[in-house]
């Protein structure tokens, strides 16, 4: 190679032109630069990205075209068909191996034999000398057809393999597609084959269409946000877990994506970390998942659940990205549009293959009726003298003339050709009859063909009508679909660690164990803090946070807390007047101080409570005797100081120093009842009028929940609440209206009536007979429900009239656990709810119309006012704290 510093002279000019061309130089960045384009090229068309024509990956599709050249009808070894897809595949059998079994995993084109692997646990296939395949009847029924396959040449030229498969169906979308290549990546994901055949022929008949995943580990989907499948859209997905018992969950379904080895992993993972806590975890999933997670006594089985779905895998986000390969391009394309063009593409191959059989009827009608003119007309004899092949032709040519005028193309040489090689034998045995009725045959077919083909829409729709009806038993959707609310993670999570206090100093945090002790908490909870001189401040929980010196009042920080009212006196500067306050704190900037005072120096807090149901109790105020001043004792009410914002001023209490304050009495709540709201398409209550109003709720009320299995429960209403969905009825509990049901007893086969009211609001009980053929047929907590009985018509009778049931004068309200009384002992055919007798309910006693403050956070708990109670003074029984 030629340096940089070599000079040309004069002298060596000569020299140089009668050399040999000197090599080049070629900068490494420019063949980097053309290099990298053609790989990424290279693996974005061939090896990453599907083709929007027939749904396949390259190895894909030469797999499945290895496996119709070996098809026989009997299974065949993978690893014969590994080695015979190398013939096509420029790659190892390895990678050919796992996307075999990635598509017989799916279930639809190929089918199996042997130790595929599992889905649900992430067990691995067999080896691929081990396990066995062979193309699916519907796989044979959509994907190949020779006849209108385009072929290329393979890798070395020694083969034919198809550029696209005909695949008449939309397979892409049914099995799902994921692929990273260099720069790009595609997530299709699989949808339910029998709502895409629904919405194929939706699309044919000019209407609009909807499709949405299924996956096939089941699970929850949440699609509200799926975007038709483009970049920018998001599908939750979550586990189907559920309540065995009291200390027991079952996890019945997983998340697309994971397995229930990760799962598991991810749940053992979070009890390590403290977010939920567990007793033991047990999988004994074979065919079907299943994981029981066993709590420890006492611990929330619904908090549990969402704690689940916050802390573990049990809940996932998929990010789809619909993108596939047209005309050598990488094409961005929602879901919508993929099965639009799919069913567009499977029209056309079904027109192709319509045309296709028209040519090979007609061509066989041309045969039949020139076969039938050469022997009916013995065409034949006029060859007999004709020495030559030219002869020959010309003979039959010229006596064919005469009988050719309906046929429907010219005769050709070879039609001629072809007709020489008829056999005697066909010649002596041939039929008139049966040739006329083989080409009357033909022309109902070309007819049926072409009706086809006039009504190629009507034929398409008929052609998914078929598909539907021939495969589609068994796959109707796994994946339940669902809108859910993401978790309050600082609702659910586990209290695991505790949180003490240095109120002298002013610190709080979970390493000051020496200190005072505040209350369990847990390390994503924000903690909130006064100090003594009127400042407040929110900080996370952390090993050791200061504050301010003077710490009067800590606890566990709720953001959008309207419920808890803080009662507040303060004195005003070193001189000035007092003042008396009452606000919530619901959003504030963490590690700010906030001055609750007016803001000048020296001002103090001389009383201070927090409330959390809003309780305003009343205090006495002492003055000091200073000067003229008369008055020197009075009551303070809480109830008459509205409630306003942080930062208001508050009310003028005494313009005189202030000796001390005393509570007189404790406070009642001056908060109206919580309206709580069912949101049917969450399943979940809430305060924020989403769904149909449940009821007004005081401290002590309950809902009374009743389900199909003939189980009635009361719940205290919270937002982590989950709700079966066999679920009857959901309403706000009475304690004194009955309840009235009419059950089918399965081991004495009689219906029987009872009524009864639920006496242990903490039990979950049964009120029909728990053998296997019994079932709930009405449910009523009307105060006085009517139902109708149907009779069956006995042989050789007339039909007995319905008859009219008032339950409440059929049977007395008795004990949840009697039988009750036997309903008829005539056959029933059926039993209807009638509109109940017309009964006022009792009046409740309706609440103070005091300050109404709406509720955000209904997740109060009683553990939450035992450590507001712990965290306050005990010199007034955990209510206030004194100046």
């Amino acid at each position: 190679m030629a340096e940089d510093n070599d000079e040309l002279t004069n002298d060596n000019l000569e020299d140089l032109n009668t050399q040999e061309p000197q090599e080049t130089i070629t900068r490494i960045t420019g063949m980097y630069k053309e290099w990298f384009l053609d790989y990424a090229s290279y693996v974005i068309l061939e090896r990453a990205v599907p083709a929007i024509e027939d749904g396949f990956k390259p190895v894909q599709r030469r797999i499945m075209h290895s496996m119709k050249d070996l098809d026989d009808g009997r299974y065949n070894k993978v690893a014969n068909i590994v080695g015979h897809t190398m013939q096509y595949h420029p790659h190892g059998d390895a990678s050919i191996a796992d996307a075999m079994v990635q598509i017989g995993q799916k279930d639809l084109l190929i089918d199996t034999q042997g130790n595929w692997g599992n889905i649900l646990t992430g067990d691995r296939a067999a080896a691929a000398r081990y396990i066995e395949a062979r193309i699916s009847k519907f796989g044979m029924d959509v994907v190949f057809n020779p006849k209108i396959t385009q072929w290329q040449s393979s890798y070395d030229g020694r083969r034919k393999e198809p550029i696209n498969l005909p695949v008449m169906f939309p397979l892409l979308l049914a099995q799902g597609g994921e692929g990273i290549a260099v720069g790009l990546s595609t997530k299709i994901l699989p949808h339910n084959f029998i709502e895409l055949i629904d919405a194929s022929v939706k699309h044919l008949q000019g209407k609009r269409f909807t499709i949405l995943p299924d996956f096939p580990t089941a699970g929850i989907a949440d699609c509200s946000d799926y975007n038709d499948g483009l970049r920018g859209g998001k599908v939750h997905v979550r586990a189907k877990i559920s309540q065995l018992d009291k200390n027991t969950l079952v996890i019945s379904e997983i998340p697309f994506g994971t397995t229930t080895s990760s799962l598991i992993d991810s749940v053992l993972k979070a009890n390590d970390k403290g977010k939920i806590k567990i007793k033991k975890i047990e999988d004994n999933t074979a065919a079907e998942v299943e994981i029981l997670i066993h709590l420890p006594s006492g611990l929330s089985p619904d908090k549990t659940i969402d704690a689940l779905y916050a802390f573990t895998n049990c809940e996932t986000s998929i990010s789809p990205l619909g993108c596939v390969i047209e005309n050598n391009k990488p094409l961005f394309v929602g879901v919508t549009e993929m099965l639009r063009r799919s069913t567009d593409n499977t029209v056309q191959l079904l027109k192709q293959e319509l045309e296709i059989k028209l040519g090979e009827f007609e061509e066989q009608w041309h045969f039949a009726s020139l076969e039938r003119i050469f022997i009916e007309n013995r065409i034949y004899r006029d060859i007999e003298e004709e020495e030559t092949w030219d002869g020959v032709i010309s003979a039959i040519e010229k006596g064919l003339q005469p009988h050719i005028k309906h046929l429907k193309r010219a005769v050709t040489v070879e039609d001629i050709a072809r007709l020489t090689e008829i056999r005697i034998k066909r010649i002596s045995k041939f039929d008139i009859d049966k040739a006329q009725q083989k080409i009357d045959a033909l022309e109902e077919q070309i007819a049926e063909v072409k009706h086809h083909l006039a009504h190629l829409i009507e034929y398409a729709i008929a052609f998914f009508t078929r598909l539907k009806k021939e495969y589609g038993a068994g796959r109707e959707r796994k994946t339940e679909l669902r809108t859910f609310e993401d978790v309050d993670a600082t609702k659910v999570v586990i209290r695991n660690t505790k949180l003490y206090v240095n109120k002298e100093e002013g610190f709080i945090g979970t390493s000051l164990k020496r200190d005072e002790y505040v209350c369990d908490c847990s390390d994503i909870d924000d903690i909130i803090a006064f100090t003594a001189d009127g400042k407040m401040m929110v900080s996370k929980v952390d090993s050791k946070t200061f504050v301010g010196k003077g710490i009067i009042y800590v606890a566990v920080f709720k953001k959008k807390d309207k419920r808890t009212i803080y009662n507040l006196v303060y004195k005003d500067g070193s001189k000035g007047p007092s003042y008396i306050k009452r606000f919530a704190v619901t959003s504030i900037t963490r590690d700010k101080e906030y001055d609750l005072t007016n803001g000048n120096k020296s001002s103090k807090a001389l009383y201070f409570t927090a409330n959390p149901n809003g309780e305003a109790e009343v205090i006495t105020v002492f003055l000091r005797q200073v000067g003229s001043v008369k008055k020197l004792k009075w009551d303070i009410d809480f109830a008459d100081i509205l409630i306003k914002g942080r930062a208001s001023k508050g009310n003028l209490v005494s313009k005189h120093p202030v000796k001390k304050i005393e509570l007189k009495e404790k406070g009642v709540s001056t908060l109206k009842p919580r309206k709580i709201w069912y949101d049917d398409t969450v399943q979940r209550l809430n305060v924020d009028e989403r769904g149909e109003l449940v009821g007004e709720f005081r401290g002590e009320d309950r809902i009374l929940v009743i389900t199909q299995k003939g189980i009635a429960k009361t719940i205290i209403p919270e937002v982590t609440t989950h709700f079966d969905n066999d679920m009857l009825v959901m309403e706000k509990w009475v304690p004194k209206k009955p309840i009235s049901a009419i059950y089918f007893d399965g081991e004495k086969e009689m219906y029987y009536v009872k009524r009864f009211i639920i006496e242990n609001e903490n039990r979950e009980e049964q009120f029909i007979s728990n053998h296997p053929n019994s079932f709930l047929e009405i449910v009523s907590t009307d105060w006085k429900p009517m139902a109708e009985i149907e009779f069956k018509k006995e042989r050789g009778k007339d039909r007995k009239e319905n008859e009219p049931i008032n339950l409440e004068e059929f049977i007395s309200i008795k004990g949840i656990a009697a039988q009750g009384n036997q309903l008829t002992k005539d056959r029933v055919n059926a039993i209807h709810i009638m509109e109940s007798i017309p009964y006022e309910a009792p009046e409740e006693i309706p609440a103070e119309d005091l300050e109404v403050i709406e509720e955000e956070d209904m997740s109060v708990s009683k553990t939450t006012d035992d450590e507001t109670k712990a965290s306050n003074s005990e010199d007034d029984n955990g209510q206030s704290t004194l100046f």
